[in-house]
This record gives C-alpha cells, structure tokens and sequence, in this order.
C-alpha cells in the first residue's frame, strides 16, 4: 500500500512518504529512498492550467439551470479569462425546468480557474475545475444561489452580488 502510494503522489508527498515510512523508530539508514526520483505518473498527471479561452467547458455553479457552458469568446484580455472575467459561452447540458435551456447564448462570470492567480501578499489561489456563474448582459445574475467557494477577487471587479450570495468566499 505504500509503495503504491508513493509511487501515485508528488515528489513532496513521495519525500513525506518516504521519511515517514521508512523512519518511524529514528532509524536513518534508509535516507537515499526518500530522494525523489521521477516516475512514469508524473509527467502524465501533471497538465498545464492556462486561461479560459475559445472551446473552453466550465461548470455552472448556480441555479439557473445550466449545468455546463462553452466558452464561445472571452470579454477582456488577448489570451482569455481569469478570475472576475466576463466570458461569452453557449450552454451545453441544461436542466429540465431551468431558466436557461440548451444551446442559449449567455454571459457569465469566471468564479474558479484552474490556472494559479497570484495575491498581493504572495499566496496563490487555484481551484480544480473552471466555473462560471451566469449573468444577464448587465451584469445581473440570472440565479438566486451560488454555490461553493468564491475568491476574494471578485471584489475588485465589483461582483459584489456573488460575493454576498456565496456560501464561502476564500
């Protein structure tokens, strides 16, 4: 189990693993396992998070009814959107009885990106998964919930009305 582990984790964790495992009675001979080495996993669980550009799938954090959007074109930015941007998509997978069917054309606000965003004091954020919250082309939200956490950030583009419906903000 924990030669499994260890081979399935990062290189921090594979040091942890590696030192917890082998020096649990203060024994240091087995020191040269805890040396990170590469392995086959690595490279293919590693992806590179960029901006949320064109073709770009993003879950729907709301209850408007949409459960997933493409991003057809961001508003702001040459590379794409980030977190408090406005982004362009068209739904893809909708409820039944939502306010938004499948295929509608609608505005949304990025509330998680997978891409890193740095803060003033130097910590990072970064979220799983991209998600959006669905806005009418005033900038008015077309649900009445939002559900999970929201970043801080949004603030600073004055989304205030996410913010003050968010279960978390982060």
């Amino acid at each position: 189990m924990a030669a499994f582990l260890r081979s399935k984790c990062s290189s921090v964790g594979r040091t942890l693993m590696g030192s917890l495992g082998n020096n649990l009675y203060g024994a240091a001979g087995s020191s040269v396992e805890a040396v990170t080495r590469p392995s086959h996993c690595d490279a293919i669980s590693q992806q590179i998070r960029t901006f949320i550009q064109m073709r770009t799938n993003l879950k729907v954090v709301d209850n408007s009814g949409a459960k997933r959007v493409m991003c057809i074109a961001a508003k702001r930015g040459k590379y794409g959107a980030r977190l408090g941007d406005t982004i362009i998509g068209s739904v893809k997978e909708a409820q039944p009885r939502g306010k938004v069917k499948k295929g509608d054309v609608v505005y949304g606000v990025v509330v998680h990106a997978a891409m890193k965003k740095g803060r003033s004091d130097g910590s990072e954020v970064q979220f799983d998964d991209n998600a959006i919250v669905l806005v009418n082309n005033k900038g008015e939200l077309i649900g009445t919930r939002v559900f999970g956490p929201v970043p801080h950030e949004l603030r600073k583009k004055k989304h205030l009305k996410i913010l003050a419906l968010a279960e978390h903000i982060v």
